[in-house]
Order: C-alpha cells, then structure tokens, then sequence
C-alpha cells in the first residue's frame, strides 16, 4: 500500500521556506486564540507567533508535516462516504481505520487537527487547503441525521473515543484554519452523536459487551473549547456531564492515588478535561487533581525518559512493579499518544502555577520519548511503544492506522506552543530551541531570536529586536536537573540575577534593540534509579537527556555510569560518550538518535 501525494518534499520544504513572506503579508486566519482564563498566570501564544528555525525539533516536525500533508483525501474519506453511498475512489486504508477495523475512522479528525495547526504554525498555504478539503468532504458524509461515523454500530464501537477526535479536528480547522464552515459542522456532529453517548463519564471496562475501550471520561476537554467557540452553553453542560469525578477527580483533589490499574494515555488525556474545567468553572478542586496527580505521576510511575504506564497500564506504588517490567514486556510508554498528553497537561500546568518544574517535565518527555519516535511509514504502520526492555529495537506497531497515528502530528505541531508564553508583565522562555517570537508590549513590536544547537550544547543565546527601548521582564526556565545555579550574561557581561535550579530567572529592564542575553546550563551525568525495589537498576541521564547504551554488558561496577571521569566524549558525535568499565567500551547515546541499533535504557550495577 503506498501513499499517494500530490506534493513532492522539494515542493513541500520550498513552500515552508516562503512560510515567513507569507507571514508578514498577513494571515488568514481568523483571531479565535484561546481566550487566556483570569486563573491563569501565563497564556499560550498563537501557532504563527512563534517560528521553528532549526535544530532536531524542527526537522522532526518538518518531516511529519510533510507525511501528513501527503496523505490521499480519498483514501481518508472512503470509508465515511461509503456509509453515506457516495461515491468512494481510492484505496482503503487498512488496519484500524476501515469499516472492518478496530476502530473505523478514529483518527481523521487528530489528521485534521495536526494539520491545522501545522497550517497556522508555517503559514503553508497547501495545508490549509488540505485542512479545508477534508473537513467540508466529511461534512459531505454526515446526512439529515448528521451521522459522523464510519461503523453503522456507533452505540457499541467508540461512540465517544471517536467524537473527541471529530470535535478537536473540526475546532482546529475553524480556530487555526480559517475554515468557517467547521463551526457548524461541529454542532451537527455532536448533535448527531449525543444519541449514542453513555449517560455519564464510564470508566473503560473490558469485560462489557457495549464499548468495552470507549473513553467517554476524555469528552469535558472539548466541549468546554466548543462552548467557548460557539458560546452554546449547553456543550458547557456536556462538559460538566462527562466530568468523572466520584471515582477519579474528587480521590485526585484529597491527596488519594487513583492512577493504578487504569488505562495509562487516557486518563492522563482526561487530567486536560480537569484543567478546562478549572478555566470555566472555577473549581478549585480540578486545579488540586491535576497537581496532586502531576505528583503522583512523577514520584510513582515515571521511567528515566519521563514515559509511564507499561503495557497501557499504572502500575500500584511501592511495589517494584517499574522495575518488574523491564523484562517482562517491550510496550512501556505509549509514546506519541502520552506524550502528546504528559506536554499538554504541562502547559495547562504552566499557565496555572508559573512554576519551572512542569516545563522541566515537558521537556523530559520531549527529547527522551516523542523525539525518538520513528518516523512513520509509508504503509500506515507507525512506531508505538518505547521499549525499555534490555536489548531493545525500535520498531512499528503490528497494526496499521493505531492510535498514536493520530496524536503524533499534534504533538509535533504542539512544540512551538510548548516553547515560549505571554505574561502580564513579559514572556516566558521554556524550551532551548533555534527559533523566533513575536509579540507587543504595549504598542511596541517586540521580536526574539533564539540561537542555540541545544541539547547537543549547553548554551543559548536570545536576542532582540525592538523598534524603540521597552521595559518587561525575560523569564528563562532554569531546569530542576542544574546542580548549581544557571550562568547568565547580557550583552557580554555577567548578571547577577537568581538563577537557581528549578526556577524562572527574571530578567527585568528597559530593554534596547539588538540586547542580548546568553545562558549557559552546564551538563552533568546522575543516574536514575528506576524504583527503590531495584535499587541498583539504573539509567544514565546528562542535562535533559536519556542517555542509553548501545549492545551493553547488563552489568557495569557500582557507581561507573555515573563518573564523569570514566565516560569519554565520542568525537563528532553530540551527548555521545564511551565507557571503559569492562573488557569492552560501552558507548552511551541519546535515546532520541537511536535508529537501528539495539540499546539497553537501564543498566544493572553490580
């Protein structure tokens, strides 16, 4: 099975090279930003305020920009207008995605999603056409009853898993788009679909017969987002319906560990429908669930690269069930659908507290999971799982279409969102990236400039550009990992500002045009230790990176992997480093280079 393109790479990557004259002559996407909440602290900036320069992120994204963009639409909407008995050229899909499937149709709205945002992301004027092509072909399919599915068995196959993804694809295209049309196709889609919702937030239960893996719990984060972009109060109260509080917000908000046993992606996905809660109604408790279960999830269930939930799964506390399933399954973190959530709940964290740790957490994810995801392929089989197992290989899922088909291009979309936010008195630098923002101060045109080869260095430079001198303050996230304070200097010369580990150092002046400010983060190797079960199971980490060990004897000395003096840089080769701890070196890389080789993420000290 091939996938068909109209659009050549070279044709592609020309086109995002014209991105910025297509900028600057204005865009036409409309203002629907989302409405900043007064329990926010900082705010996001728009998708076309921020500009990837270069760097790993920025190829990544590049490359999965391109994939999605060469997607065949009448491949995507075959089976949608097969149900409708419309004519359907083109192949079908296969895998999760037909009629036959696990999951008919799952993932065409996250398609349209991830495009849109890409779409306003690059200023790409093919994308949005793409963007607008699909979402007014599946509108085509709906019917007078406003059908939306594939499956004529919605009230047993996925009734809501489905509708989410229909209700954020349509949102982006009218939000980052600029297709108007999709706000009313919105309201036909769920009106159409309520008749085969539950009557409430049910937990995933294998043994019913009916919707045995739907995620109605997931729905509330997006119909608060439809209510406010249609101001229809009644997807508000959709939103409060699905909210699952008695068994899964309300224990989170009193300090109660509610995360074992359940569906890992999920339910950390329905932590974001908490957080939209606390934006519009004020709930102080949905803000505690979401801390408290940021908590839990970092002191209980997190392996060194930041994933969680082996096999799909948390895992009880305090039982060394981490460590057990290093060998005894390949499938830790379902990667780009938990990463996609683990970056999303950190914003919503980020906008809430201001605190540094929830963008130390973003980042951890980031490098040392979704980063490394391969590339999908172009039979619609995509990588999955990171696997943490001794004597591991990448590799694709079995199946083609599954889940995080969906999710990878959200969450590469979502990188330049992660990167930099507004505040009342300034911006917010989160992410060492190449990489430009725009905003105003007051009436003032402010522009920064982003250099840095991070994380292959441990430096980064940010300059400015103003039209006129202009006072706000430069918040530089000084990572939790730093075992000394940050090294900062403006415009060549030292600062004595705070810059302690695990803050935000503010940098407040009248700022010039062409100021400068250079930061320097220095790397330094810990060891992380998987649980206290398996005390001397431990993986290799410097600075924000993963570090994992090609081909490695599973048995190192006590304490080697951990000794600067006995891990040697590989020449040419960034973050890369060799051990002399047995009878062969062990070479050390980042998880996120791996291709090919065979690689062990945890190493056995004896």
């Amino acid at each position: 099975m091939r996938i068909k393109s109209s659009l050549s790479r070279r044709r592609f990557l020309k086109g995002l090279a014209t991105a910025a004259a297509v900028r600057s002559a204005g865009s036409w996407f409309p203002s629907h930003a989302e409405m900043p909440s007064p329990r926010e602290k900082l705010s996001l900036f728009r998708y076309s305020d921020i500009k990837l320069t270069g760097g790993p992120l920025k190829a990544q994204r590049d490359r999965i920009h391109a994939y999605y963009l060469g997607l065949d639409e009448n491949r995507l909407l075959k089976g949608f207008r097969q149900r409708a008995g419309l004519s359907a050229p083109g192949e079908d899909m296969g895998g999760w995605y037909d009629a036959g499937g696990f999951c008919p149709g799952h993932c065409l709205g996250q398609f349209v999603s991830g495009l849109a945002r890409l779409a306003e992301a690059t200023g790409d004027a093919a994308t949005q056409a793409k963007v607008k092509r699909l979402a007014e072909g599946f509108a085509a399919t709906l019917g007078p009853d406003d059908y939306s599915y594939i499956s004529l068995k919605a009230s047993s196959d996925f009734a809501a898993y489905i509708l989410d993804k229909n209700m954020i694809g349509l949102l982006d295209a009218y939000r980052f788009a600029g297709v108007s049309s999709a706000a009313g196709t919105l309201r036909r889609v769920i009106r159409g679909a309520v008749r085969y919702l539950p009557p409430q937030a049910i937990e995933q239960d294998h043994t019913r017969k009916n919707a045995p893996y739907d995620e109605s719990y997931t729905l509330p984060e997006n119909f608060f987002y439809a209510y406010e972009v249609t101001g229809a109060s009644e997807y508000r109260e959709l939103g409060k319906k699905y909210l699952m509080d008695q068994t899964y917000f309300d224990p989170l908000a009193r300090g109660i560990n509610a995360l074992p046993g359940t569906h890992a992606y999920s339910h950390v996905n329905a932590l974001s429908s908490a957080a939209r809660a606390y934006q519009i109604l004020g709930e102080a408790k949905y803000f505690q669930a979401i801390q408290n279960a940021w908590d839990m999830l970092a002191t209980t269930q997190l392996f060194a690269s930041g994933g969680w939930g082996p096999n799909e799964r948390f895992v009880p506390s305090n039982q060394g069930k981490l460590g057990d399933s290093l060998t005894t399954t390949h499938s830790h973190f379902e990667t780009p659908c938990g990463a996609y959530a683990h970056m999303k709940l950190a914003r919503y964290l980020l906008r809430f507290t201001g605190q540094a740790r929830y963008g130390d957490g973003l980042e951890r994810v980031l490098y040392n999971t979704v980063l490394g995801a391969k590339d999908p392929k172009g039979d619609g089989h995509f990588f999955y799982y990171s696997d943490y197992h001794p004597f591991a290989q990448k590799d694709y899922h079995p199946d083609k279409w599954p889940c995080c088909a969906g999710t990878l291009p959200q969450a590469v979309a979502d990188y330049v969102i992660s990167s930099y936010f507004r505040s009342p008195d300034g911006m917010y630098v989160n992410l060492f990236v190449p990489s430009e923002v725009r905003w105003k101060v007051q009436d003032t045109p402010v522009k920064l400039i982003q250099d840095t080869r991070y994380p292959e260095s441990e430096a980064t430079q940010l300059r400015l550009e103003l039209s006129a001198p202009t006072e706000f303050t430069l918040y530089v996230r000084i990572p939790g990992w730093l075992k000394s304070p940050a090294q900062i200097a403006v415009n060549g010369q030292p600062d004595s500002v705070p810059a302690d580990p695990g803050t935000f150092a503010a940098l407040r002046r009248r700022w010039q045009n062409r100021d400068s400010v250079e930061v320097t983060l220095p790397f330094t190797f810990r060891t992380d230790r998987i649980d206290e079960q398996h005390p001397h199971t431990v993986a290799l980490m410097r600075g924000p990176l993963l570090l994992v060990a090609l081909e490695p004897s599973l048995k190192l000395p006590r304490g080697s992997v951990a000794s600067p003096e006995g891990l040697k840089p590989v020449p040419y080769r960034p973050q890369s480093f060799e051990l002399q701890a047995t009878l062969d070196k062990v070479r050390f890389v980042p998880f996120y280079v791996v291709q090919e080789e065979t690689y062990s993420t945890y190493i056995s000290e004896a």
